[in-house]
């Protein structure tokens, strides 16, 4: 039993041996929460963990005659406003009387094995021997409306999930105006926030700040998850580190607007919400109908961070990215756009596709520039038809070329987009994002498609649908190079324009989810500008994301170690690209380069045409290094070991579940001279007793001297030892493989 209920005074625990779960039914109705950590026994009455302190004289009680129940000392599940608590509340709704939708009554539960799908939105998904689910039902008799809030919590993960839906069970129309899909309150304010923050090509760096009594929030009103706030936060005690202590993670499964806040008030009590951010945002519910909000995954660690992160992670790779993808192995690639950009034709990049077939690369990808008469930015998106000019032949031809070198075809395409120089433009003007007749911004000189109206899903449907089928595609890397503004439907009513952001990223969802299903065997990799909707929403469909259209081996150290804090390794796009970097001009070697791409899914971003026979040589090397390990990539367990956040150092590695092999990446960006500590790392996740070669030589070390004393790390130049140095210099790297004997 993972859902135990106390039936004679409506207390309900959620429970699996890792985490405990507990909440109530209130005396008037609404539910309160009582505790979320580590698991604990279950015992028949929980009520002396609600505390009912009497409030100051400046406080409002609920009722008359009780002046200790008041809910703004009481801590809540989904509060309301309107009824004594102050606080931000979880929903705002809005009917034509005036009336704002506070008076939410429990009036059932059910329970189910499995997680239910939620119609047309991305989620985790369990069957009935990994999860239970209770769904509470609270009804609103003045407005006719029931709030359907569904908690599930997965049997093998400390992991809880929240979704709320609303139903108008009445004849008058609701007015949704605010609806987070969770809302928990925490009974003290002893954390650190921690959260993930950047912009183009410097993503999801982790930043962190001390809660004080206040509201912290993140957001986007991007119409994109964004590159600036990624939907996640994490509370962490003031004490936690990466792998010890407690953390509390919360994720929100959504590419769109979104709003992470938590507040703390006077009583110190820290309340976390998280959902669809408000700003612009209201949504008609007409009688009989329901309205259902994304979800939010919540995670609770004792091992740190890091325990969080692996949590995620295993979640993640388990049970949110479909089915096929679980196991399958991601083929390398090479994309062609650092090599040509624009400027290709059939010739070229037959030639490029068979000098990478001589390395052993598995996925040929052609990038911008295939279609309309795209020859730089200004031009053709929506035109997806061959530019006759560059491809003579047709897509066909060139794919054929491609799969007869033993290698597989790949397309970039940009759906949601559209230039004004297109002929989709001229014949639909009507279809693009904006207020007809009035000054439209830009981005990329690209305006974006009215995803929100069915016929442009369709459209875009069946182009895409089309050239797969004739192209015998097997990867389509999806971009999206800039972000909503001019925020308008020409297909919805005025009244309707504040659901134009929901249903503008419910056309996405529902243009993947056609083309996922039709086409099981095609891999989607998102990309958005790079990492501007590297979320779980997309992860559902498309089981990688570019993870920053920044390359450098350098900036890449932080960019990646932050997107590990949530998302799994062998989710992350990571590619070996051109020196000079063309992001930052920097040059590193090409060891180094992969020695930091090998962490994700690995790929090559250059023009194979241009390398010397060693650079050759030297990628062959690291192309069957990765096919060797790729599986422990993909499977294993991530343990960040020194953060590039706070030294010159970074460190991290992926331990095999059954702990018998492991790869341990080590880098220094900046030389220092007659380095001050010894040169050991100490390594985390492996087996006290089993020994382990390294790097397929004799050296042997058991487990419990490699985490307790540490890794000796290979002889570093400090100014003298110049013939027994193995490494020195600016932007070192190296990559041990560990293998256990028992």
């Amino acid at each position: 039993m993972h859902i135990l209920i106390n039936e004679h005074n409506n207390e309900f625990h959620l429970t699996n041996g890792k985490i405990s779960y507990i909440f109530n039914v209130l005396k008037n109705g609404s539910l309160g929460q009582l505790y979320f950590g580590k698991a604990i026994k279950h015992r028949n009455d929980f009520s002396h963990f609600q505390l009912t302190d009497i409030p100051t004289a400046a406080s409002c009680h609920f009722f008359q005659n009780d002046p200790a129940f008041s809910l703004e000392t009481i801590r809540q599940e989904y509060p309301i406003y309107g009824k004594g608590d102050f606080r931000d509340a979880a929903i705002e709704l809005e009917t034509n009387e005036g009336r704002i939708g506070n008076g939410f009554i429990f009036k059932e539960y059910e329970i189910t094995q499995g997680k239910p799908k939620l119609e047309g939105l991305p989620a985790t998904y369990a069957n009935e021997n990994e999860a239970s689910t209770i769904t509470f039902t609270l009804l609103d008799e003045k407005i006719q409306t029931e709030l359907l809030l569904t908690y599930t919590i997965f049997h093998d993960y400390p992991v809880i999930t929240r979704s709320v839906a609303l139903k108008n069970t009445g004849s008058d129309t609701i007015y949704i105006k605010k609806l987070m899909s969770s809302s928990i309150d925490l009974p003290d304010a002893d954390f650190k926030m921690v959260h993930l923050a950047g912009t183009w090509s410097r993503e999801r760096h982790i930043e962190e700040r001390e809660l004080v009594p206040g509201t912290h929030s993140i957001a986007s009103i991007r119409g994109a998850s964004s590159h600036h706030h990624n939907p996640f936060i994490a509370l962490k005690r003031k004490d936690a580190t990466e792998h010890n202590h407690e953390v509390y993670g919360f994720n929100f499964v959504y590419s769109s607007n979104f709003l992470a806040q938590v507040e703390v008030d006077h009583y110190d009590v820290t309340r976390v919400m998280m959902g669809i951010h408000p700003h612009q945002f209201k949504w008609q519910v007409e009688a009989e109908e329901s309205f259902q909000a994304p979800e939010v995954v919540m995670v609770y660690s004792e091992n740190g961070l890091n325990g969080m992160s692996q949590t995620y992670h295993d979640l993640y790779r388990n049970q949110l990215i479909s089915e096929p993808w679980k196991k399958e192995e991601r083929p390398i690639l090479i994309n062609n756009w650092e090599a040509t950009y624009f400027d290709f034709n059939e010739e070229k990049l037959a030639d490029i596709a068979k000098s990478a077939s001589g390395l052993g690369i598995e996925l040929f990808v052609l990038d911008d520039g295939w279609f309309g008469k795209r020859n730089d930015d200004t031009s053709s998106l929506g035109d997806w038809f061959e530019d006759k000019e560059k491809l003579p032949n047709g897509l066909t031809s060139i794919s054929q070329k491609v799969n007869e070198l033993g290698m597989k075809f790949g397309l970039w395409f940009e759906p949601e987009m559209i230039n004004p120089n297109s002929e989709l433009f001229e014949t639909h003007p009507d279809w693009i994002v904006g207020r007809p007749h009035e000054h439209l911004t830009f981005g990329r000189n690209q305006l974006v498609l009215d995803f929100s109206r069915e016929e442009v899903v369709n459209y875009l449907y069946g182009k895409m649908a089309d050239i797969i089928r004739k192209t015998n595609l097997s990867y389509i890397k999806w971009d999206m190079n800039r972000n909503i503004t001019d925020a308008f439907s020409n297909a919805l009513s005025i009244e309707q324009q504040g659901e134009f952001y929901h249903r503008y990223i419910l056309g996405v969802y529902a243009l993947y989810e056609r083309l996922t299903s039709e086409f099981p065997a095609v891999m989607f990799e998102s990309c958005a500008g790079g990492g501007g909707r590297f979320d779980p929403g997309m992860l559902y469909y498309a089981p990688q994301a570019w993870t920053s259209d920044d390359t450098d081996a350098v900036e890449r150290l932080k960019i990646q170690y932050g997107t590990s804090l949530v998302y799994p390794i062998y989710s992350m796009g990571s590619h070996v690209s051109a020196a000079p970097n063309h992001q930052t001009l920097r040059t590193t070697s090409i060891e180094t380069r992969a020695n930091v791409a090998y962490f994700g899914t690995f790929g090559y971003e250059l023009n194979p045409l241009e390398l010397s026979a060693e650079e050759r040589d030297e990628i062959k090397k690291q192309i069957e290094f990765y096919k060797t390990h790729r599986t422990l990539v993909r499977d294993g367990d991530f343990y960040r070991l020194l953060s590039p956040f706070q030294q010159n150092e970074t460190a991290w590695m992926i331990v095999s579940k059954d702990k018998k092999e492991a790869l341990v990446g080590y880098y220094k960006v900046l030389a220092t001279p007659n380095v001050k500590k010894q040169q050991i790392l100490p390594l985390k996740g492996l087996d006290e007793s089993i020994s382990y070669s390294i790097n397929g030589t004799e050296e042997i070390h058991y487990g419990d001297e490699l985490m307790f004393r540490g890794l000796p790390l290979s002889t570093e130049f400090n100014g003298v030892n110049g013939k027994l140095a193995e490494r020195g210099g600016d932007y070192q790297s190296i990559v041990y493989y560990l293998n256990g004997r028992e």
